[in-house]
C-alpha cells in the first residue's frame, strides 16, 4: 500500500473515508473515540495544505434519509473540537457537494452527509462511486471499522483513483493485526468473550495454531460447558453450535482454558441474588453472568507470562457493576503488562467500551476501532477495504 506521508497533498481535494459511526444522544455525540482515532490523519492532511473532504456512514438507515442518523451533529461537534469550521453538506452526491469541494481553500474541511442514505452505497454500486469520486483528487481510507464491507465508498471507489492510500489509523490497524497472525512475540495469549460463540468460531480455528493459550469467558463459555455435559442452569447457550464446540475442544486440548468457577445470579439485574458456583454445576433458576474469582486469578497468572495479548469480548456482563469484576481485573492486568513492554491489543466493540469504562484505554498498546473488521481479519479473511488499497 502507498504511504500517506509520501503523497503530495498541496492544493488537492483529499476524499477521506472515515468511520464516524458514533453513538448519538439526541443530537449530541455521546462517544467521540472514533473521531479522535482519525485526528492524526485529518491533521496531517490539513497541515500539508490538502483540502479535506470527509465521508462516512452512521447507523443503518437502509438506503433512506433518516434524520436521527444525520452526520450534521458530528460536523458541529468536530468544529468545536478542533476550533475550526467544518462545513456540512446535506447530501454526499449533489451539485452542492461538487460546487463546495471546488471552492475549497487549502486546509478547509467538509463533511458529507451519511453515505448510507443511498441504497447504492451498500450495493457497492459503481455509478454511485463515480459520483462520490468527483469530489476528490486523492482517495484515503481511514475507516478500518468498515473495511470488512464491500461498499461503494470503501471498495468500488478505489478503482477510480490512481492515487489512493490508507490513513494512519488504517495503517496501524493492519500492521498490529498482521503481526498477531504472522509474527507474534511468544508467549501469545488470546482472551475471547462476549455472548455468542458463533461469532468467534472462525477466529478460534485460525488462532489455535498461533497462540499458546486461548482463555474463554463471557456468555459464550456456557456453550462450551453444555458441550462438556455441565449443568448450566438458565445461562445463555447456542444449542446448534454444541457439535462444533466439541470439535474445537478436541483441537484445542492444552490450549483452550475454560473457567473453573462462575458468578451466577437468579435474574439479569445488577442487584440480583448472587452466588459463586463451580463451572460444572450452576443450579436451576440461576444464570452465569461473570467468571469467578478463581478463574480470574488463573487467567491473570497465564497472562503474566505473555508477551503478546489479544482481547476481544468481555468476560462478564461488565455493564452491571456487580458482574464486572473479572473484566475489570483483566483490563488492569493488561494495562500493567503494557507498561512493562507487553503488546496488548484490544479488539473493538464491547471490549473497547469496557476499557473506556474503567479508564484504562490509554494504557493499552493498541485499541482496534473495528470490532467486526478485526475479527474477520484475525479469522484469516481478506477485507475488501484493505485489499482495495493494495
Amino acid at each position: 500500500m502507498q504511504s500517506l506521508k509520501k503523497l503530495d497533498l498541496k492544493g488537492k481535494r483529499v476524499l477521506t473515508r472515515v468511520d464516524f459511526n458514533v453513538p448519538l444522544d439526541g443530537t449530541k455525540v455521546a462517544d467521540d473515540s472514533r473521531i479522535k482515532a482519525v485526528m492524526p490523519t485529518m491533521n496531517y492532511i490539513t497541515e500539508h495544505n490538502g483540502k479535506l473532504v470527509l465521508m462516512s456512514h452512521l447507523g443503518r438507515p437502509k438506503g433512506k434519509v433518516v434524520e436521527s442518523m444525520s452526520l450534521k451533529p458530528v460536523a458541529e461537534y468536530l468544529s468545536e473540537m478542533i476550533g475550526k469550521k467544518v462545513k456540512f453538506i446535506p447530501s454526499c452526491i449533489s451539485e452542492d457537494a461538487e460546487k463546495a469541494t471546488k471552492e475549497m481553500k487549502n486546509g478547509d474541511i467538509i463533511l458529507l452527509e451519511n453515505t448510507r442514505f443511498f441504497p447504492e452505497e451498500e450495493k457497492n454500486d459503481m455509478e454511485f462511486a463515480k459520483k462520490l469520486a468527483k469530489l476528490g483528487d486523492i482517495y484515503i481510507d481511514d475507516a478500518f471499522g468498515s473495511a470488512h464491507r464491500a461498499h461503494a465508498s470503501v471498495e468500488a471507489i478505489t478503482h477510480l483513483f490512481d492515487v489512493k492510500a490508507p490513513g494512519f489509523l488504517m495503517e496501524n490497524e493492519v500492521n498490529y493485526l498482521s503481526k498477531l497472525i504472522e509474527n507474534p512475540e511468544k508467549p501469545f495469549v488470546a482472551i475471547l468473550g462476549g455472548a455468542k460463540v458463533s461469532t468467534k468460531m472462525d477466529i478460534i480455528v485460525n488462532l489455535l495454531p498461533k497462540v499458546d493459550n486461548i482463555l474463554i469467558g463471557g456468555g459464550m463459555v456456557f456453550t462450551f460447558f453444555k458441550a462438556l455435559g455441565y449443568k448450566i442452569g438458565t445461562s445463555i447457550v447456542e444449542e446448534d453450535k454444541i457439535p462444533v464446540v466439541k470439535e474445537l475442544l478436541e483441537k484445542g486440548k492444552g490450549k483452550i482454558v475454560l473457567p473453573v468457577d462462575i458468578i451466577a445470579a437468579d435474574k439479569f439485574e445488577n442487584n440480583a441474588q448472587r452466588r459463586i458456583t463451580t463451572a460444572n454445576f450452576i443450579p436451576e433458576g440461576f444464570m452465569g453472568l461473570d467468571i469467578g474469582p478463581k478463574t480470574t486469578e488463573n487467567f491473570n497468572t497465564i497472562l503474566m507470562q505473555a508477551k503478546t495479548i489479544f482481547w476481544n469480548g468481555p468476560t462478564g456482563v461488565f455493564e452491571l457493576d456487580n458482574f464486572s469484576s473479572s473484566t475489570r481485573a483483566i483490563a488492569k492486568q493488561l494495562a500493567m503488562q503494557t507498561h512493562h513492554g507487553v503488546t496488548a491489543i484490544i479488539g473493538g466493540g464491547d471490549t473497547v467500551a469496557a476499557v473506556n469504562k474503567f479508564g484504562l484505554a490509554d494504557s493499552m498498546t493498541h485499541i482496534s476501532t473495528g470490532g467486526g473488521a478485526s475479527l474477520e481479519f484475525l479469522s484469516g479473511l481478506k477485507l475488501p477495504g484493505v485489499e482495495a488499497l493494495r
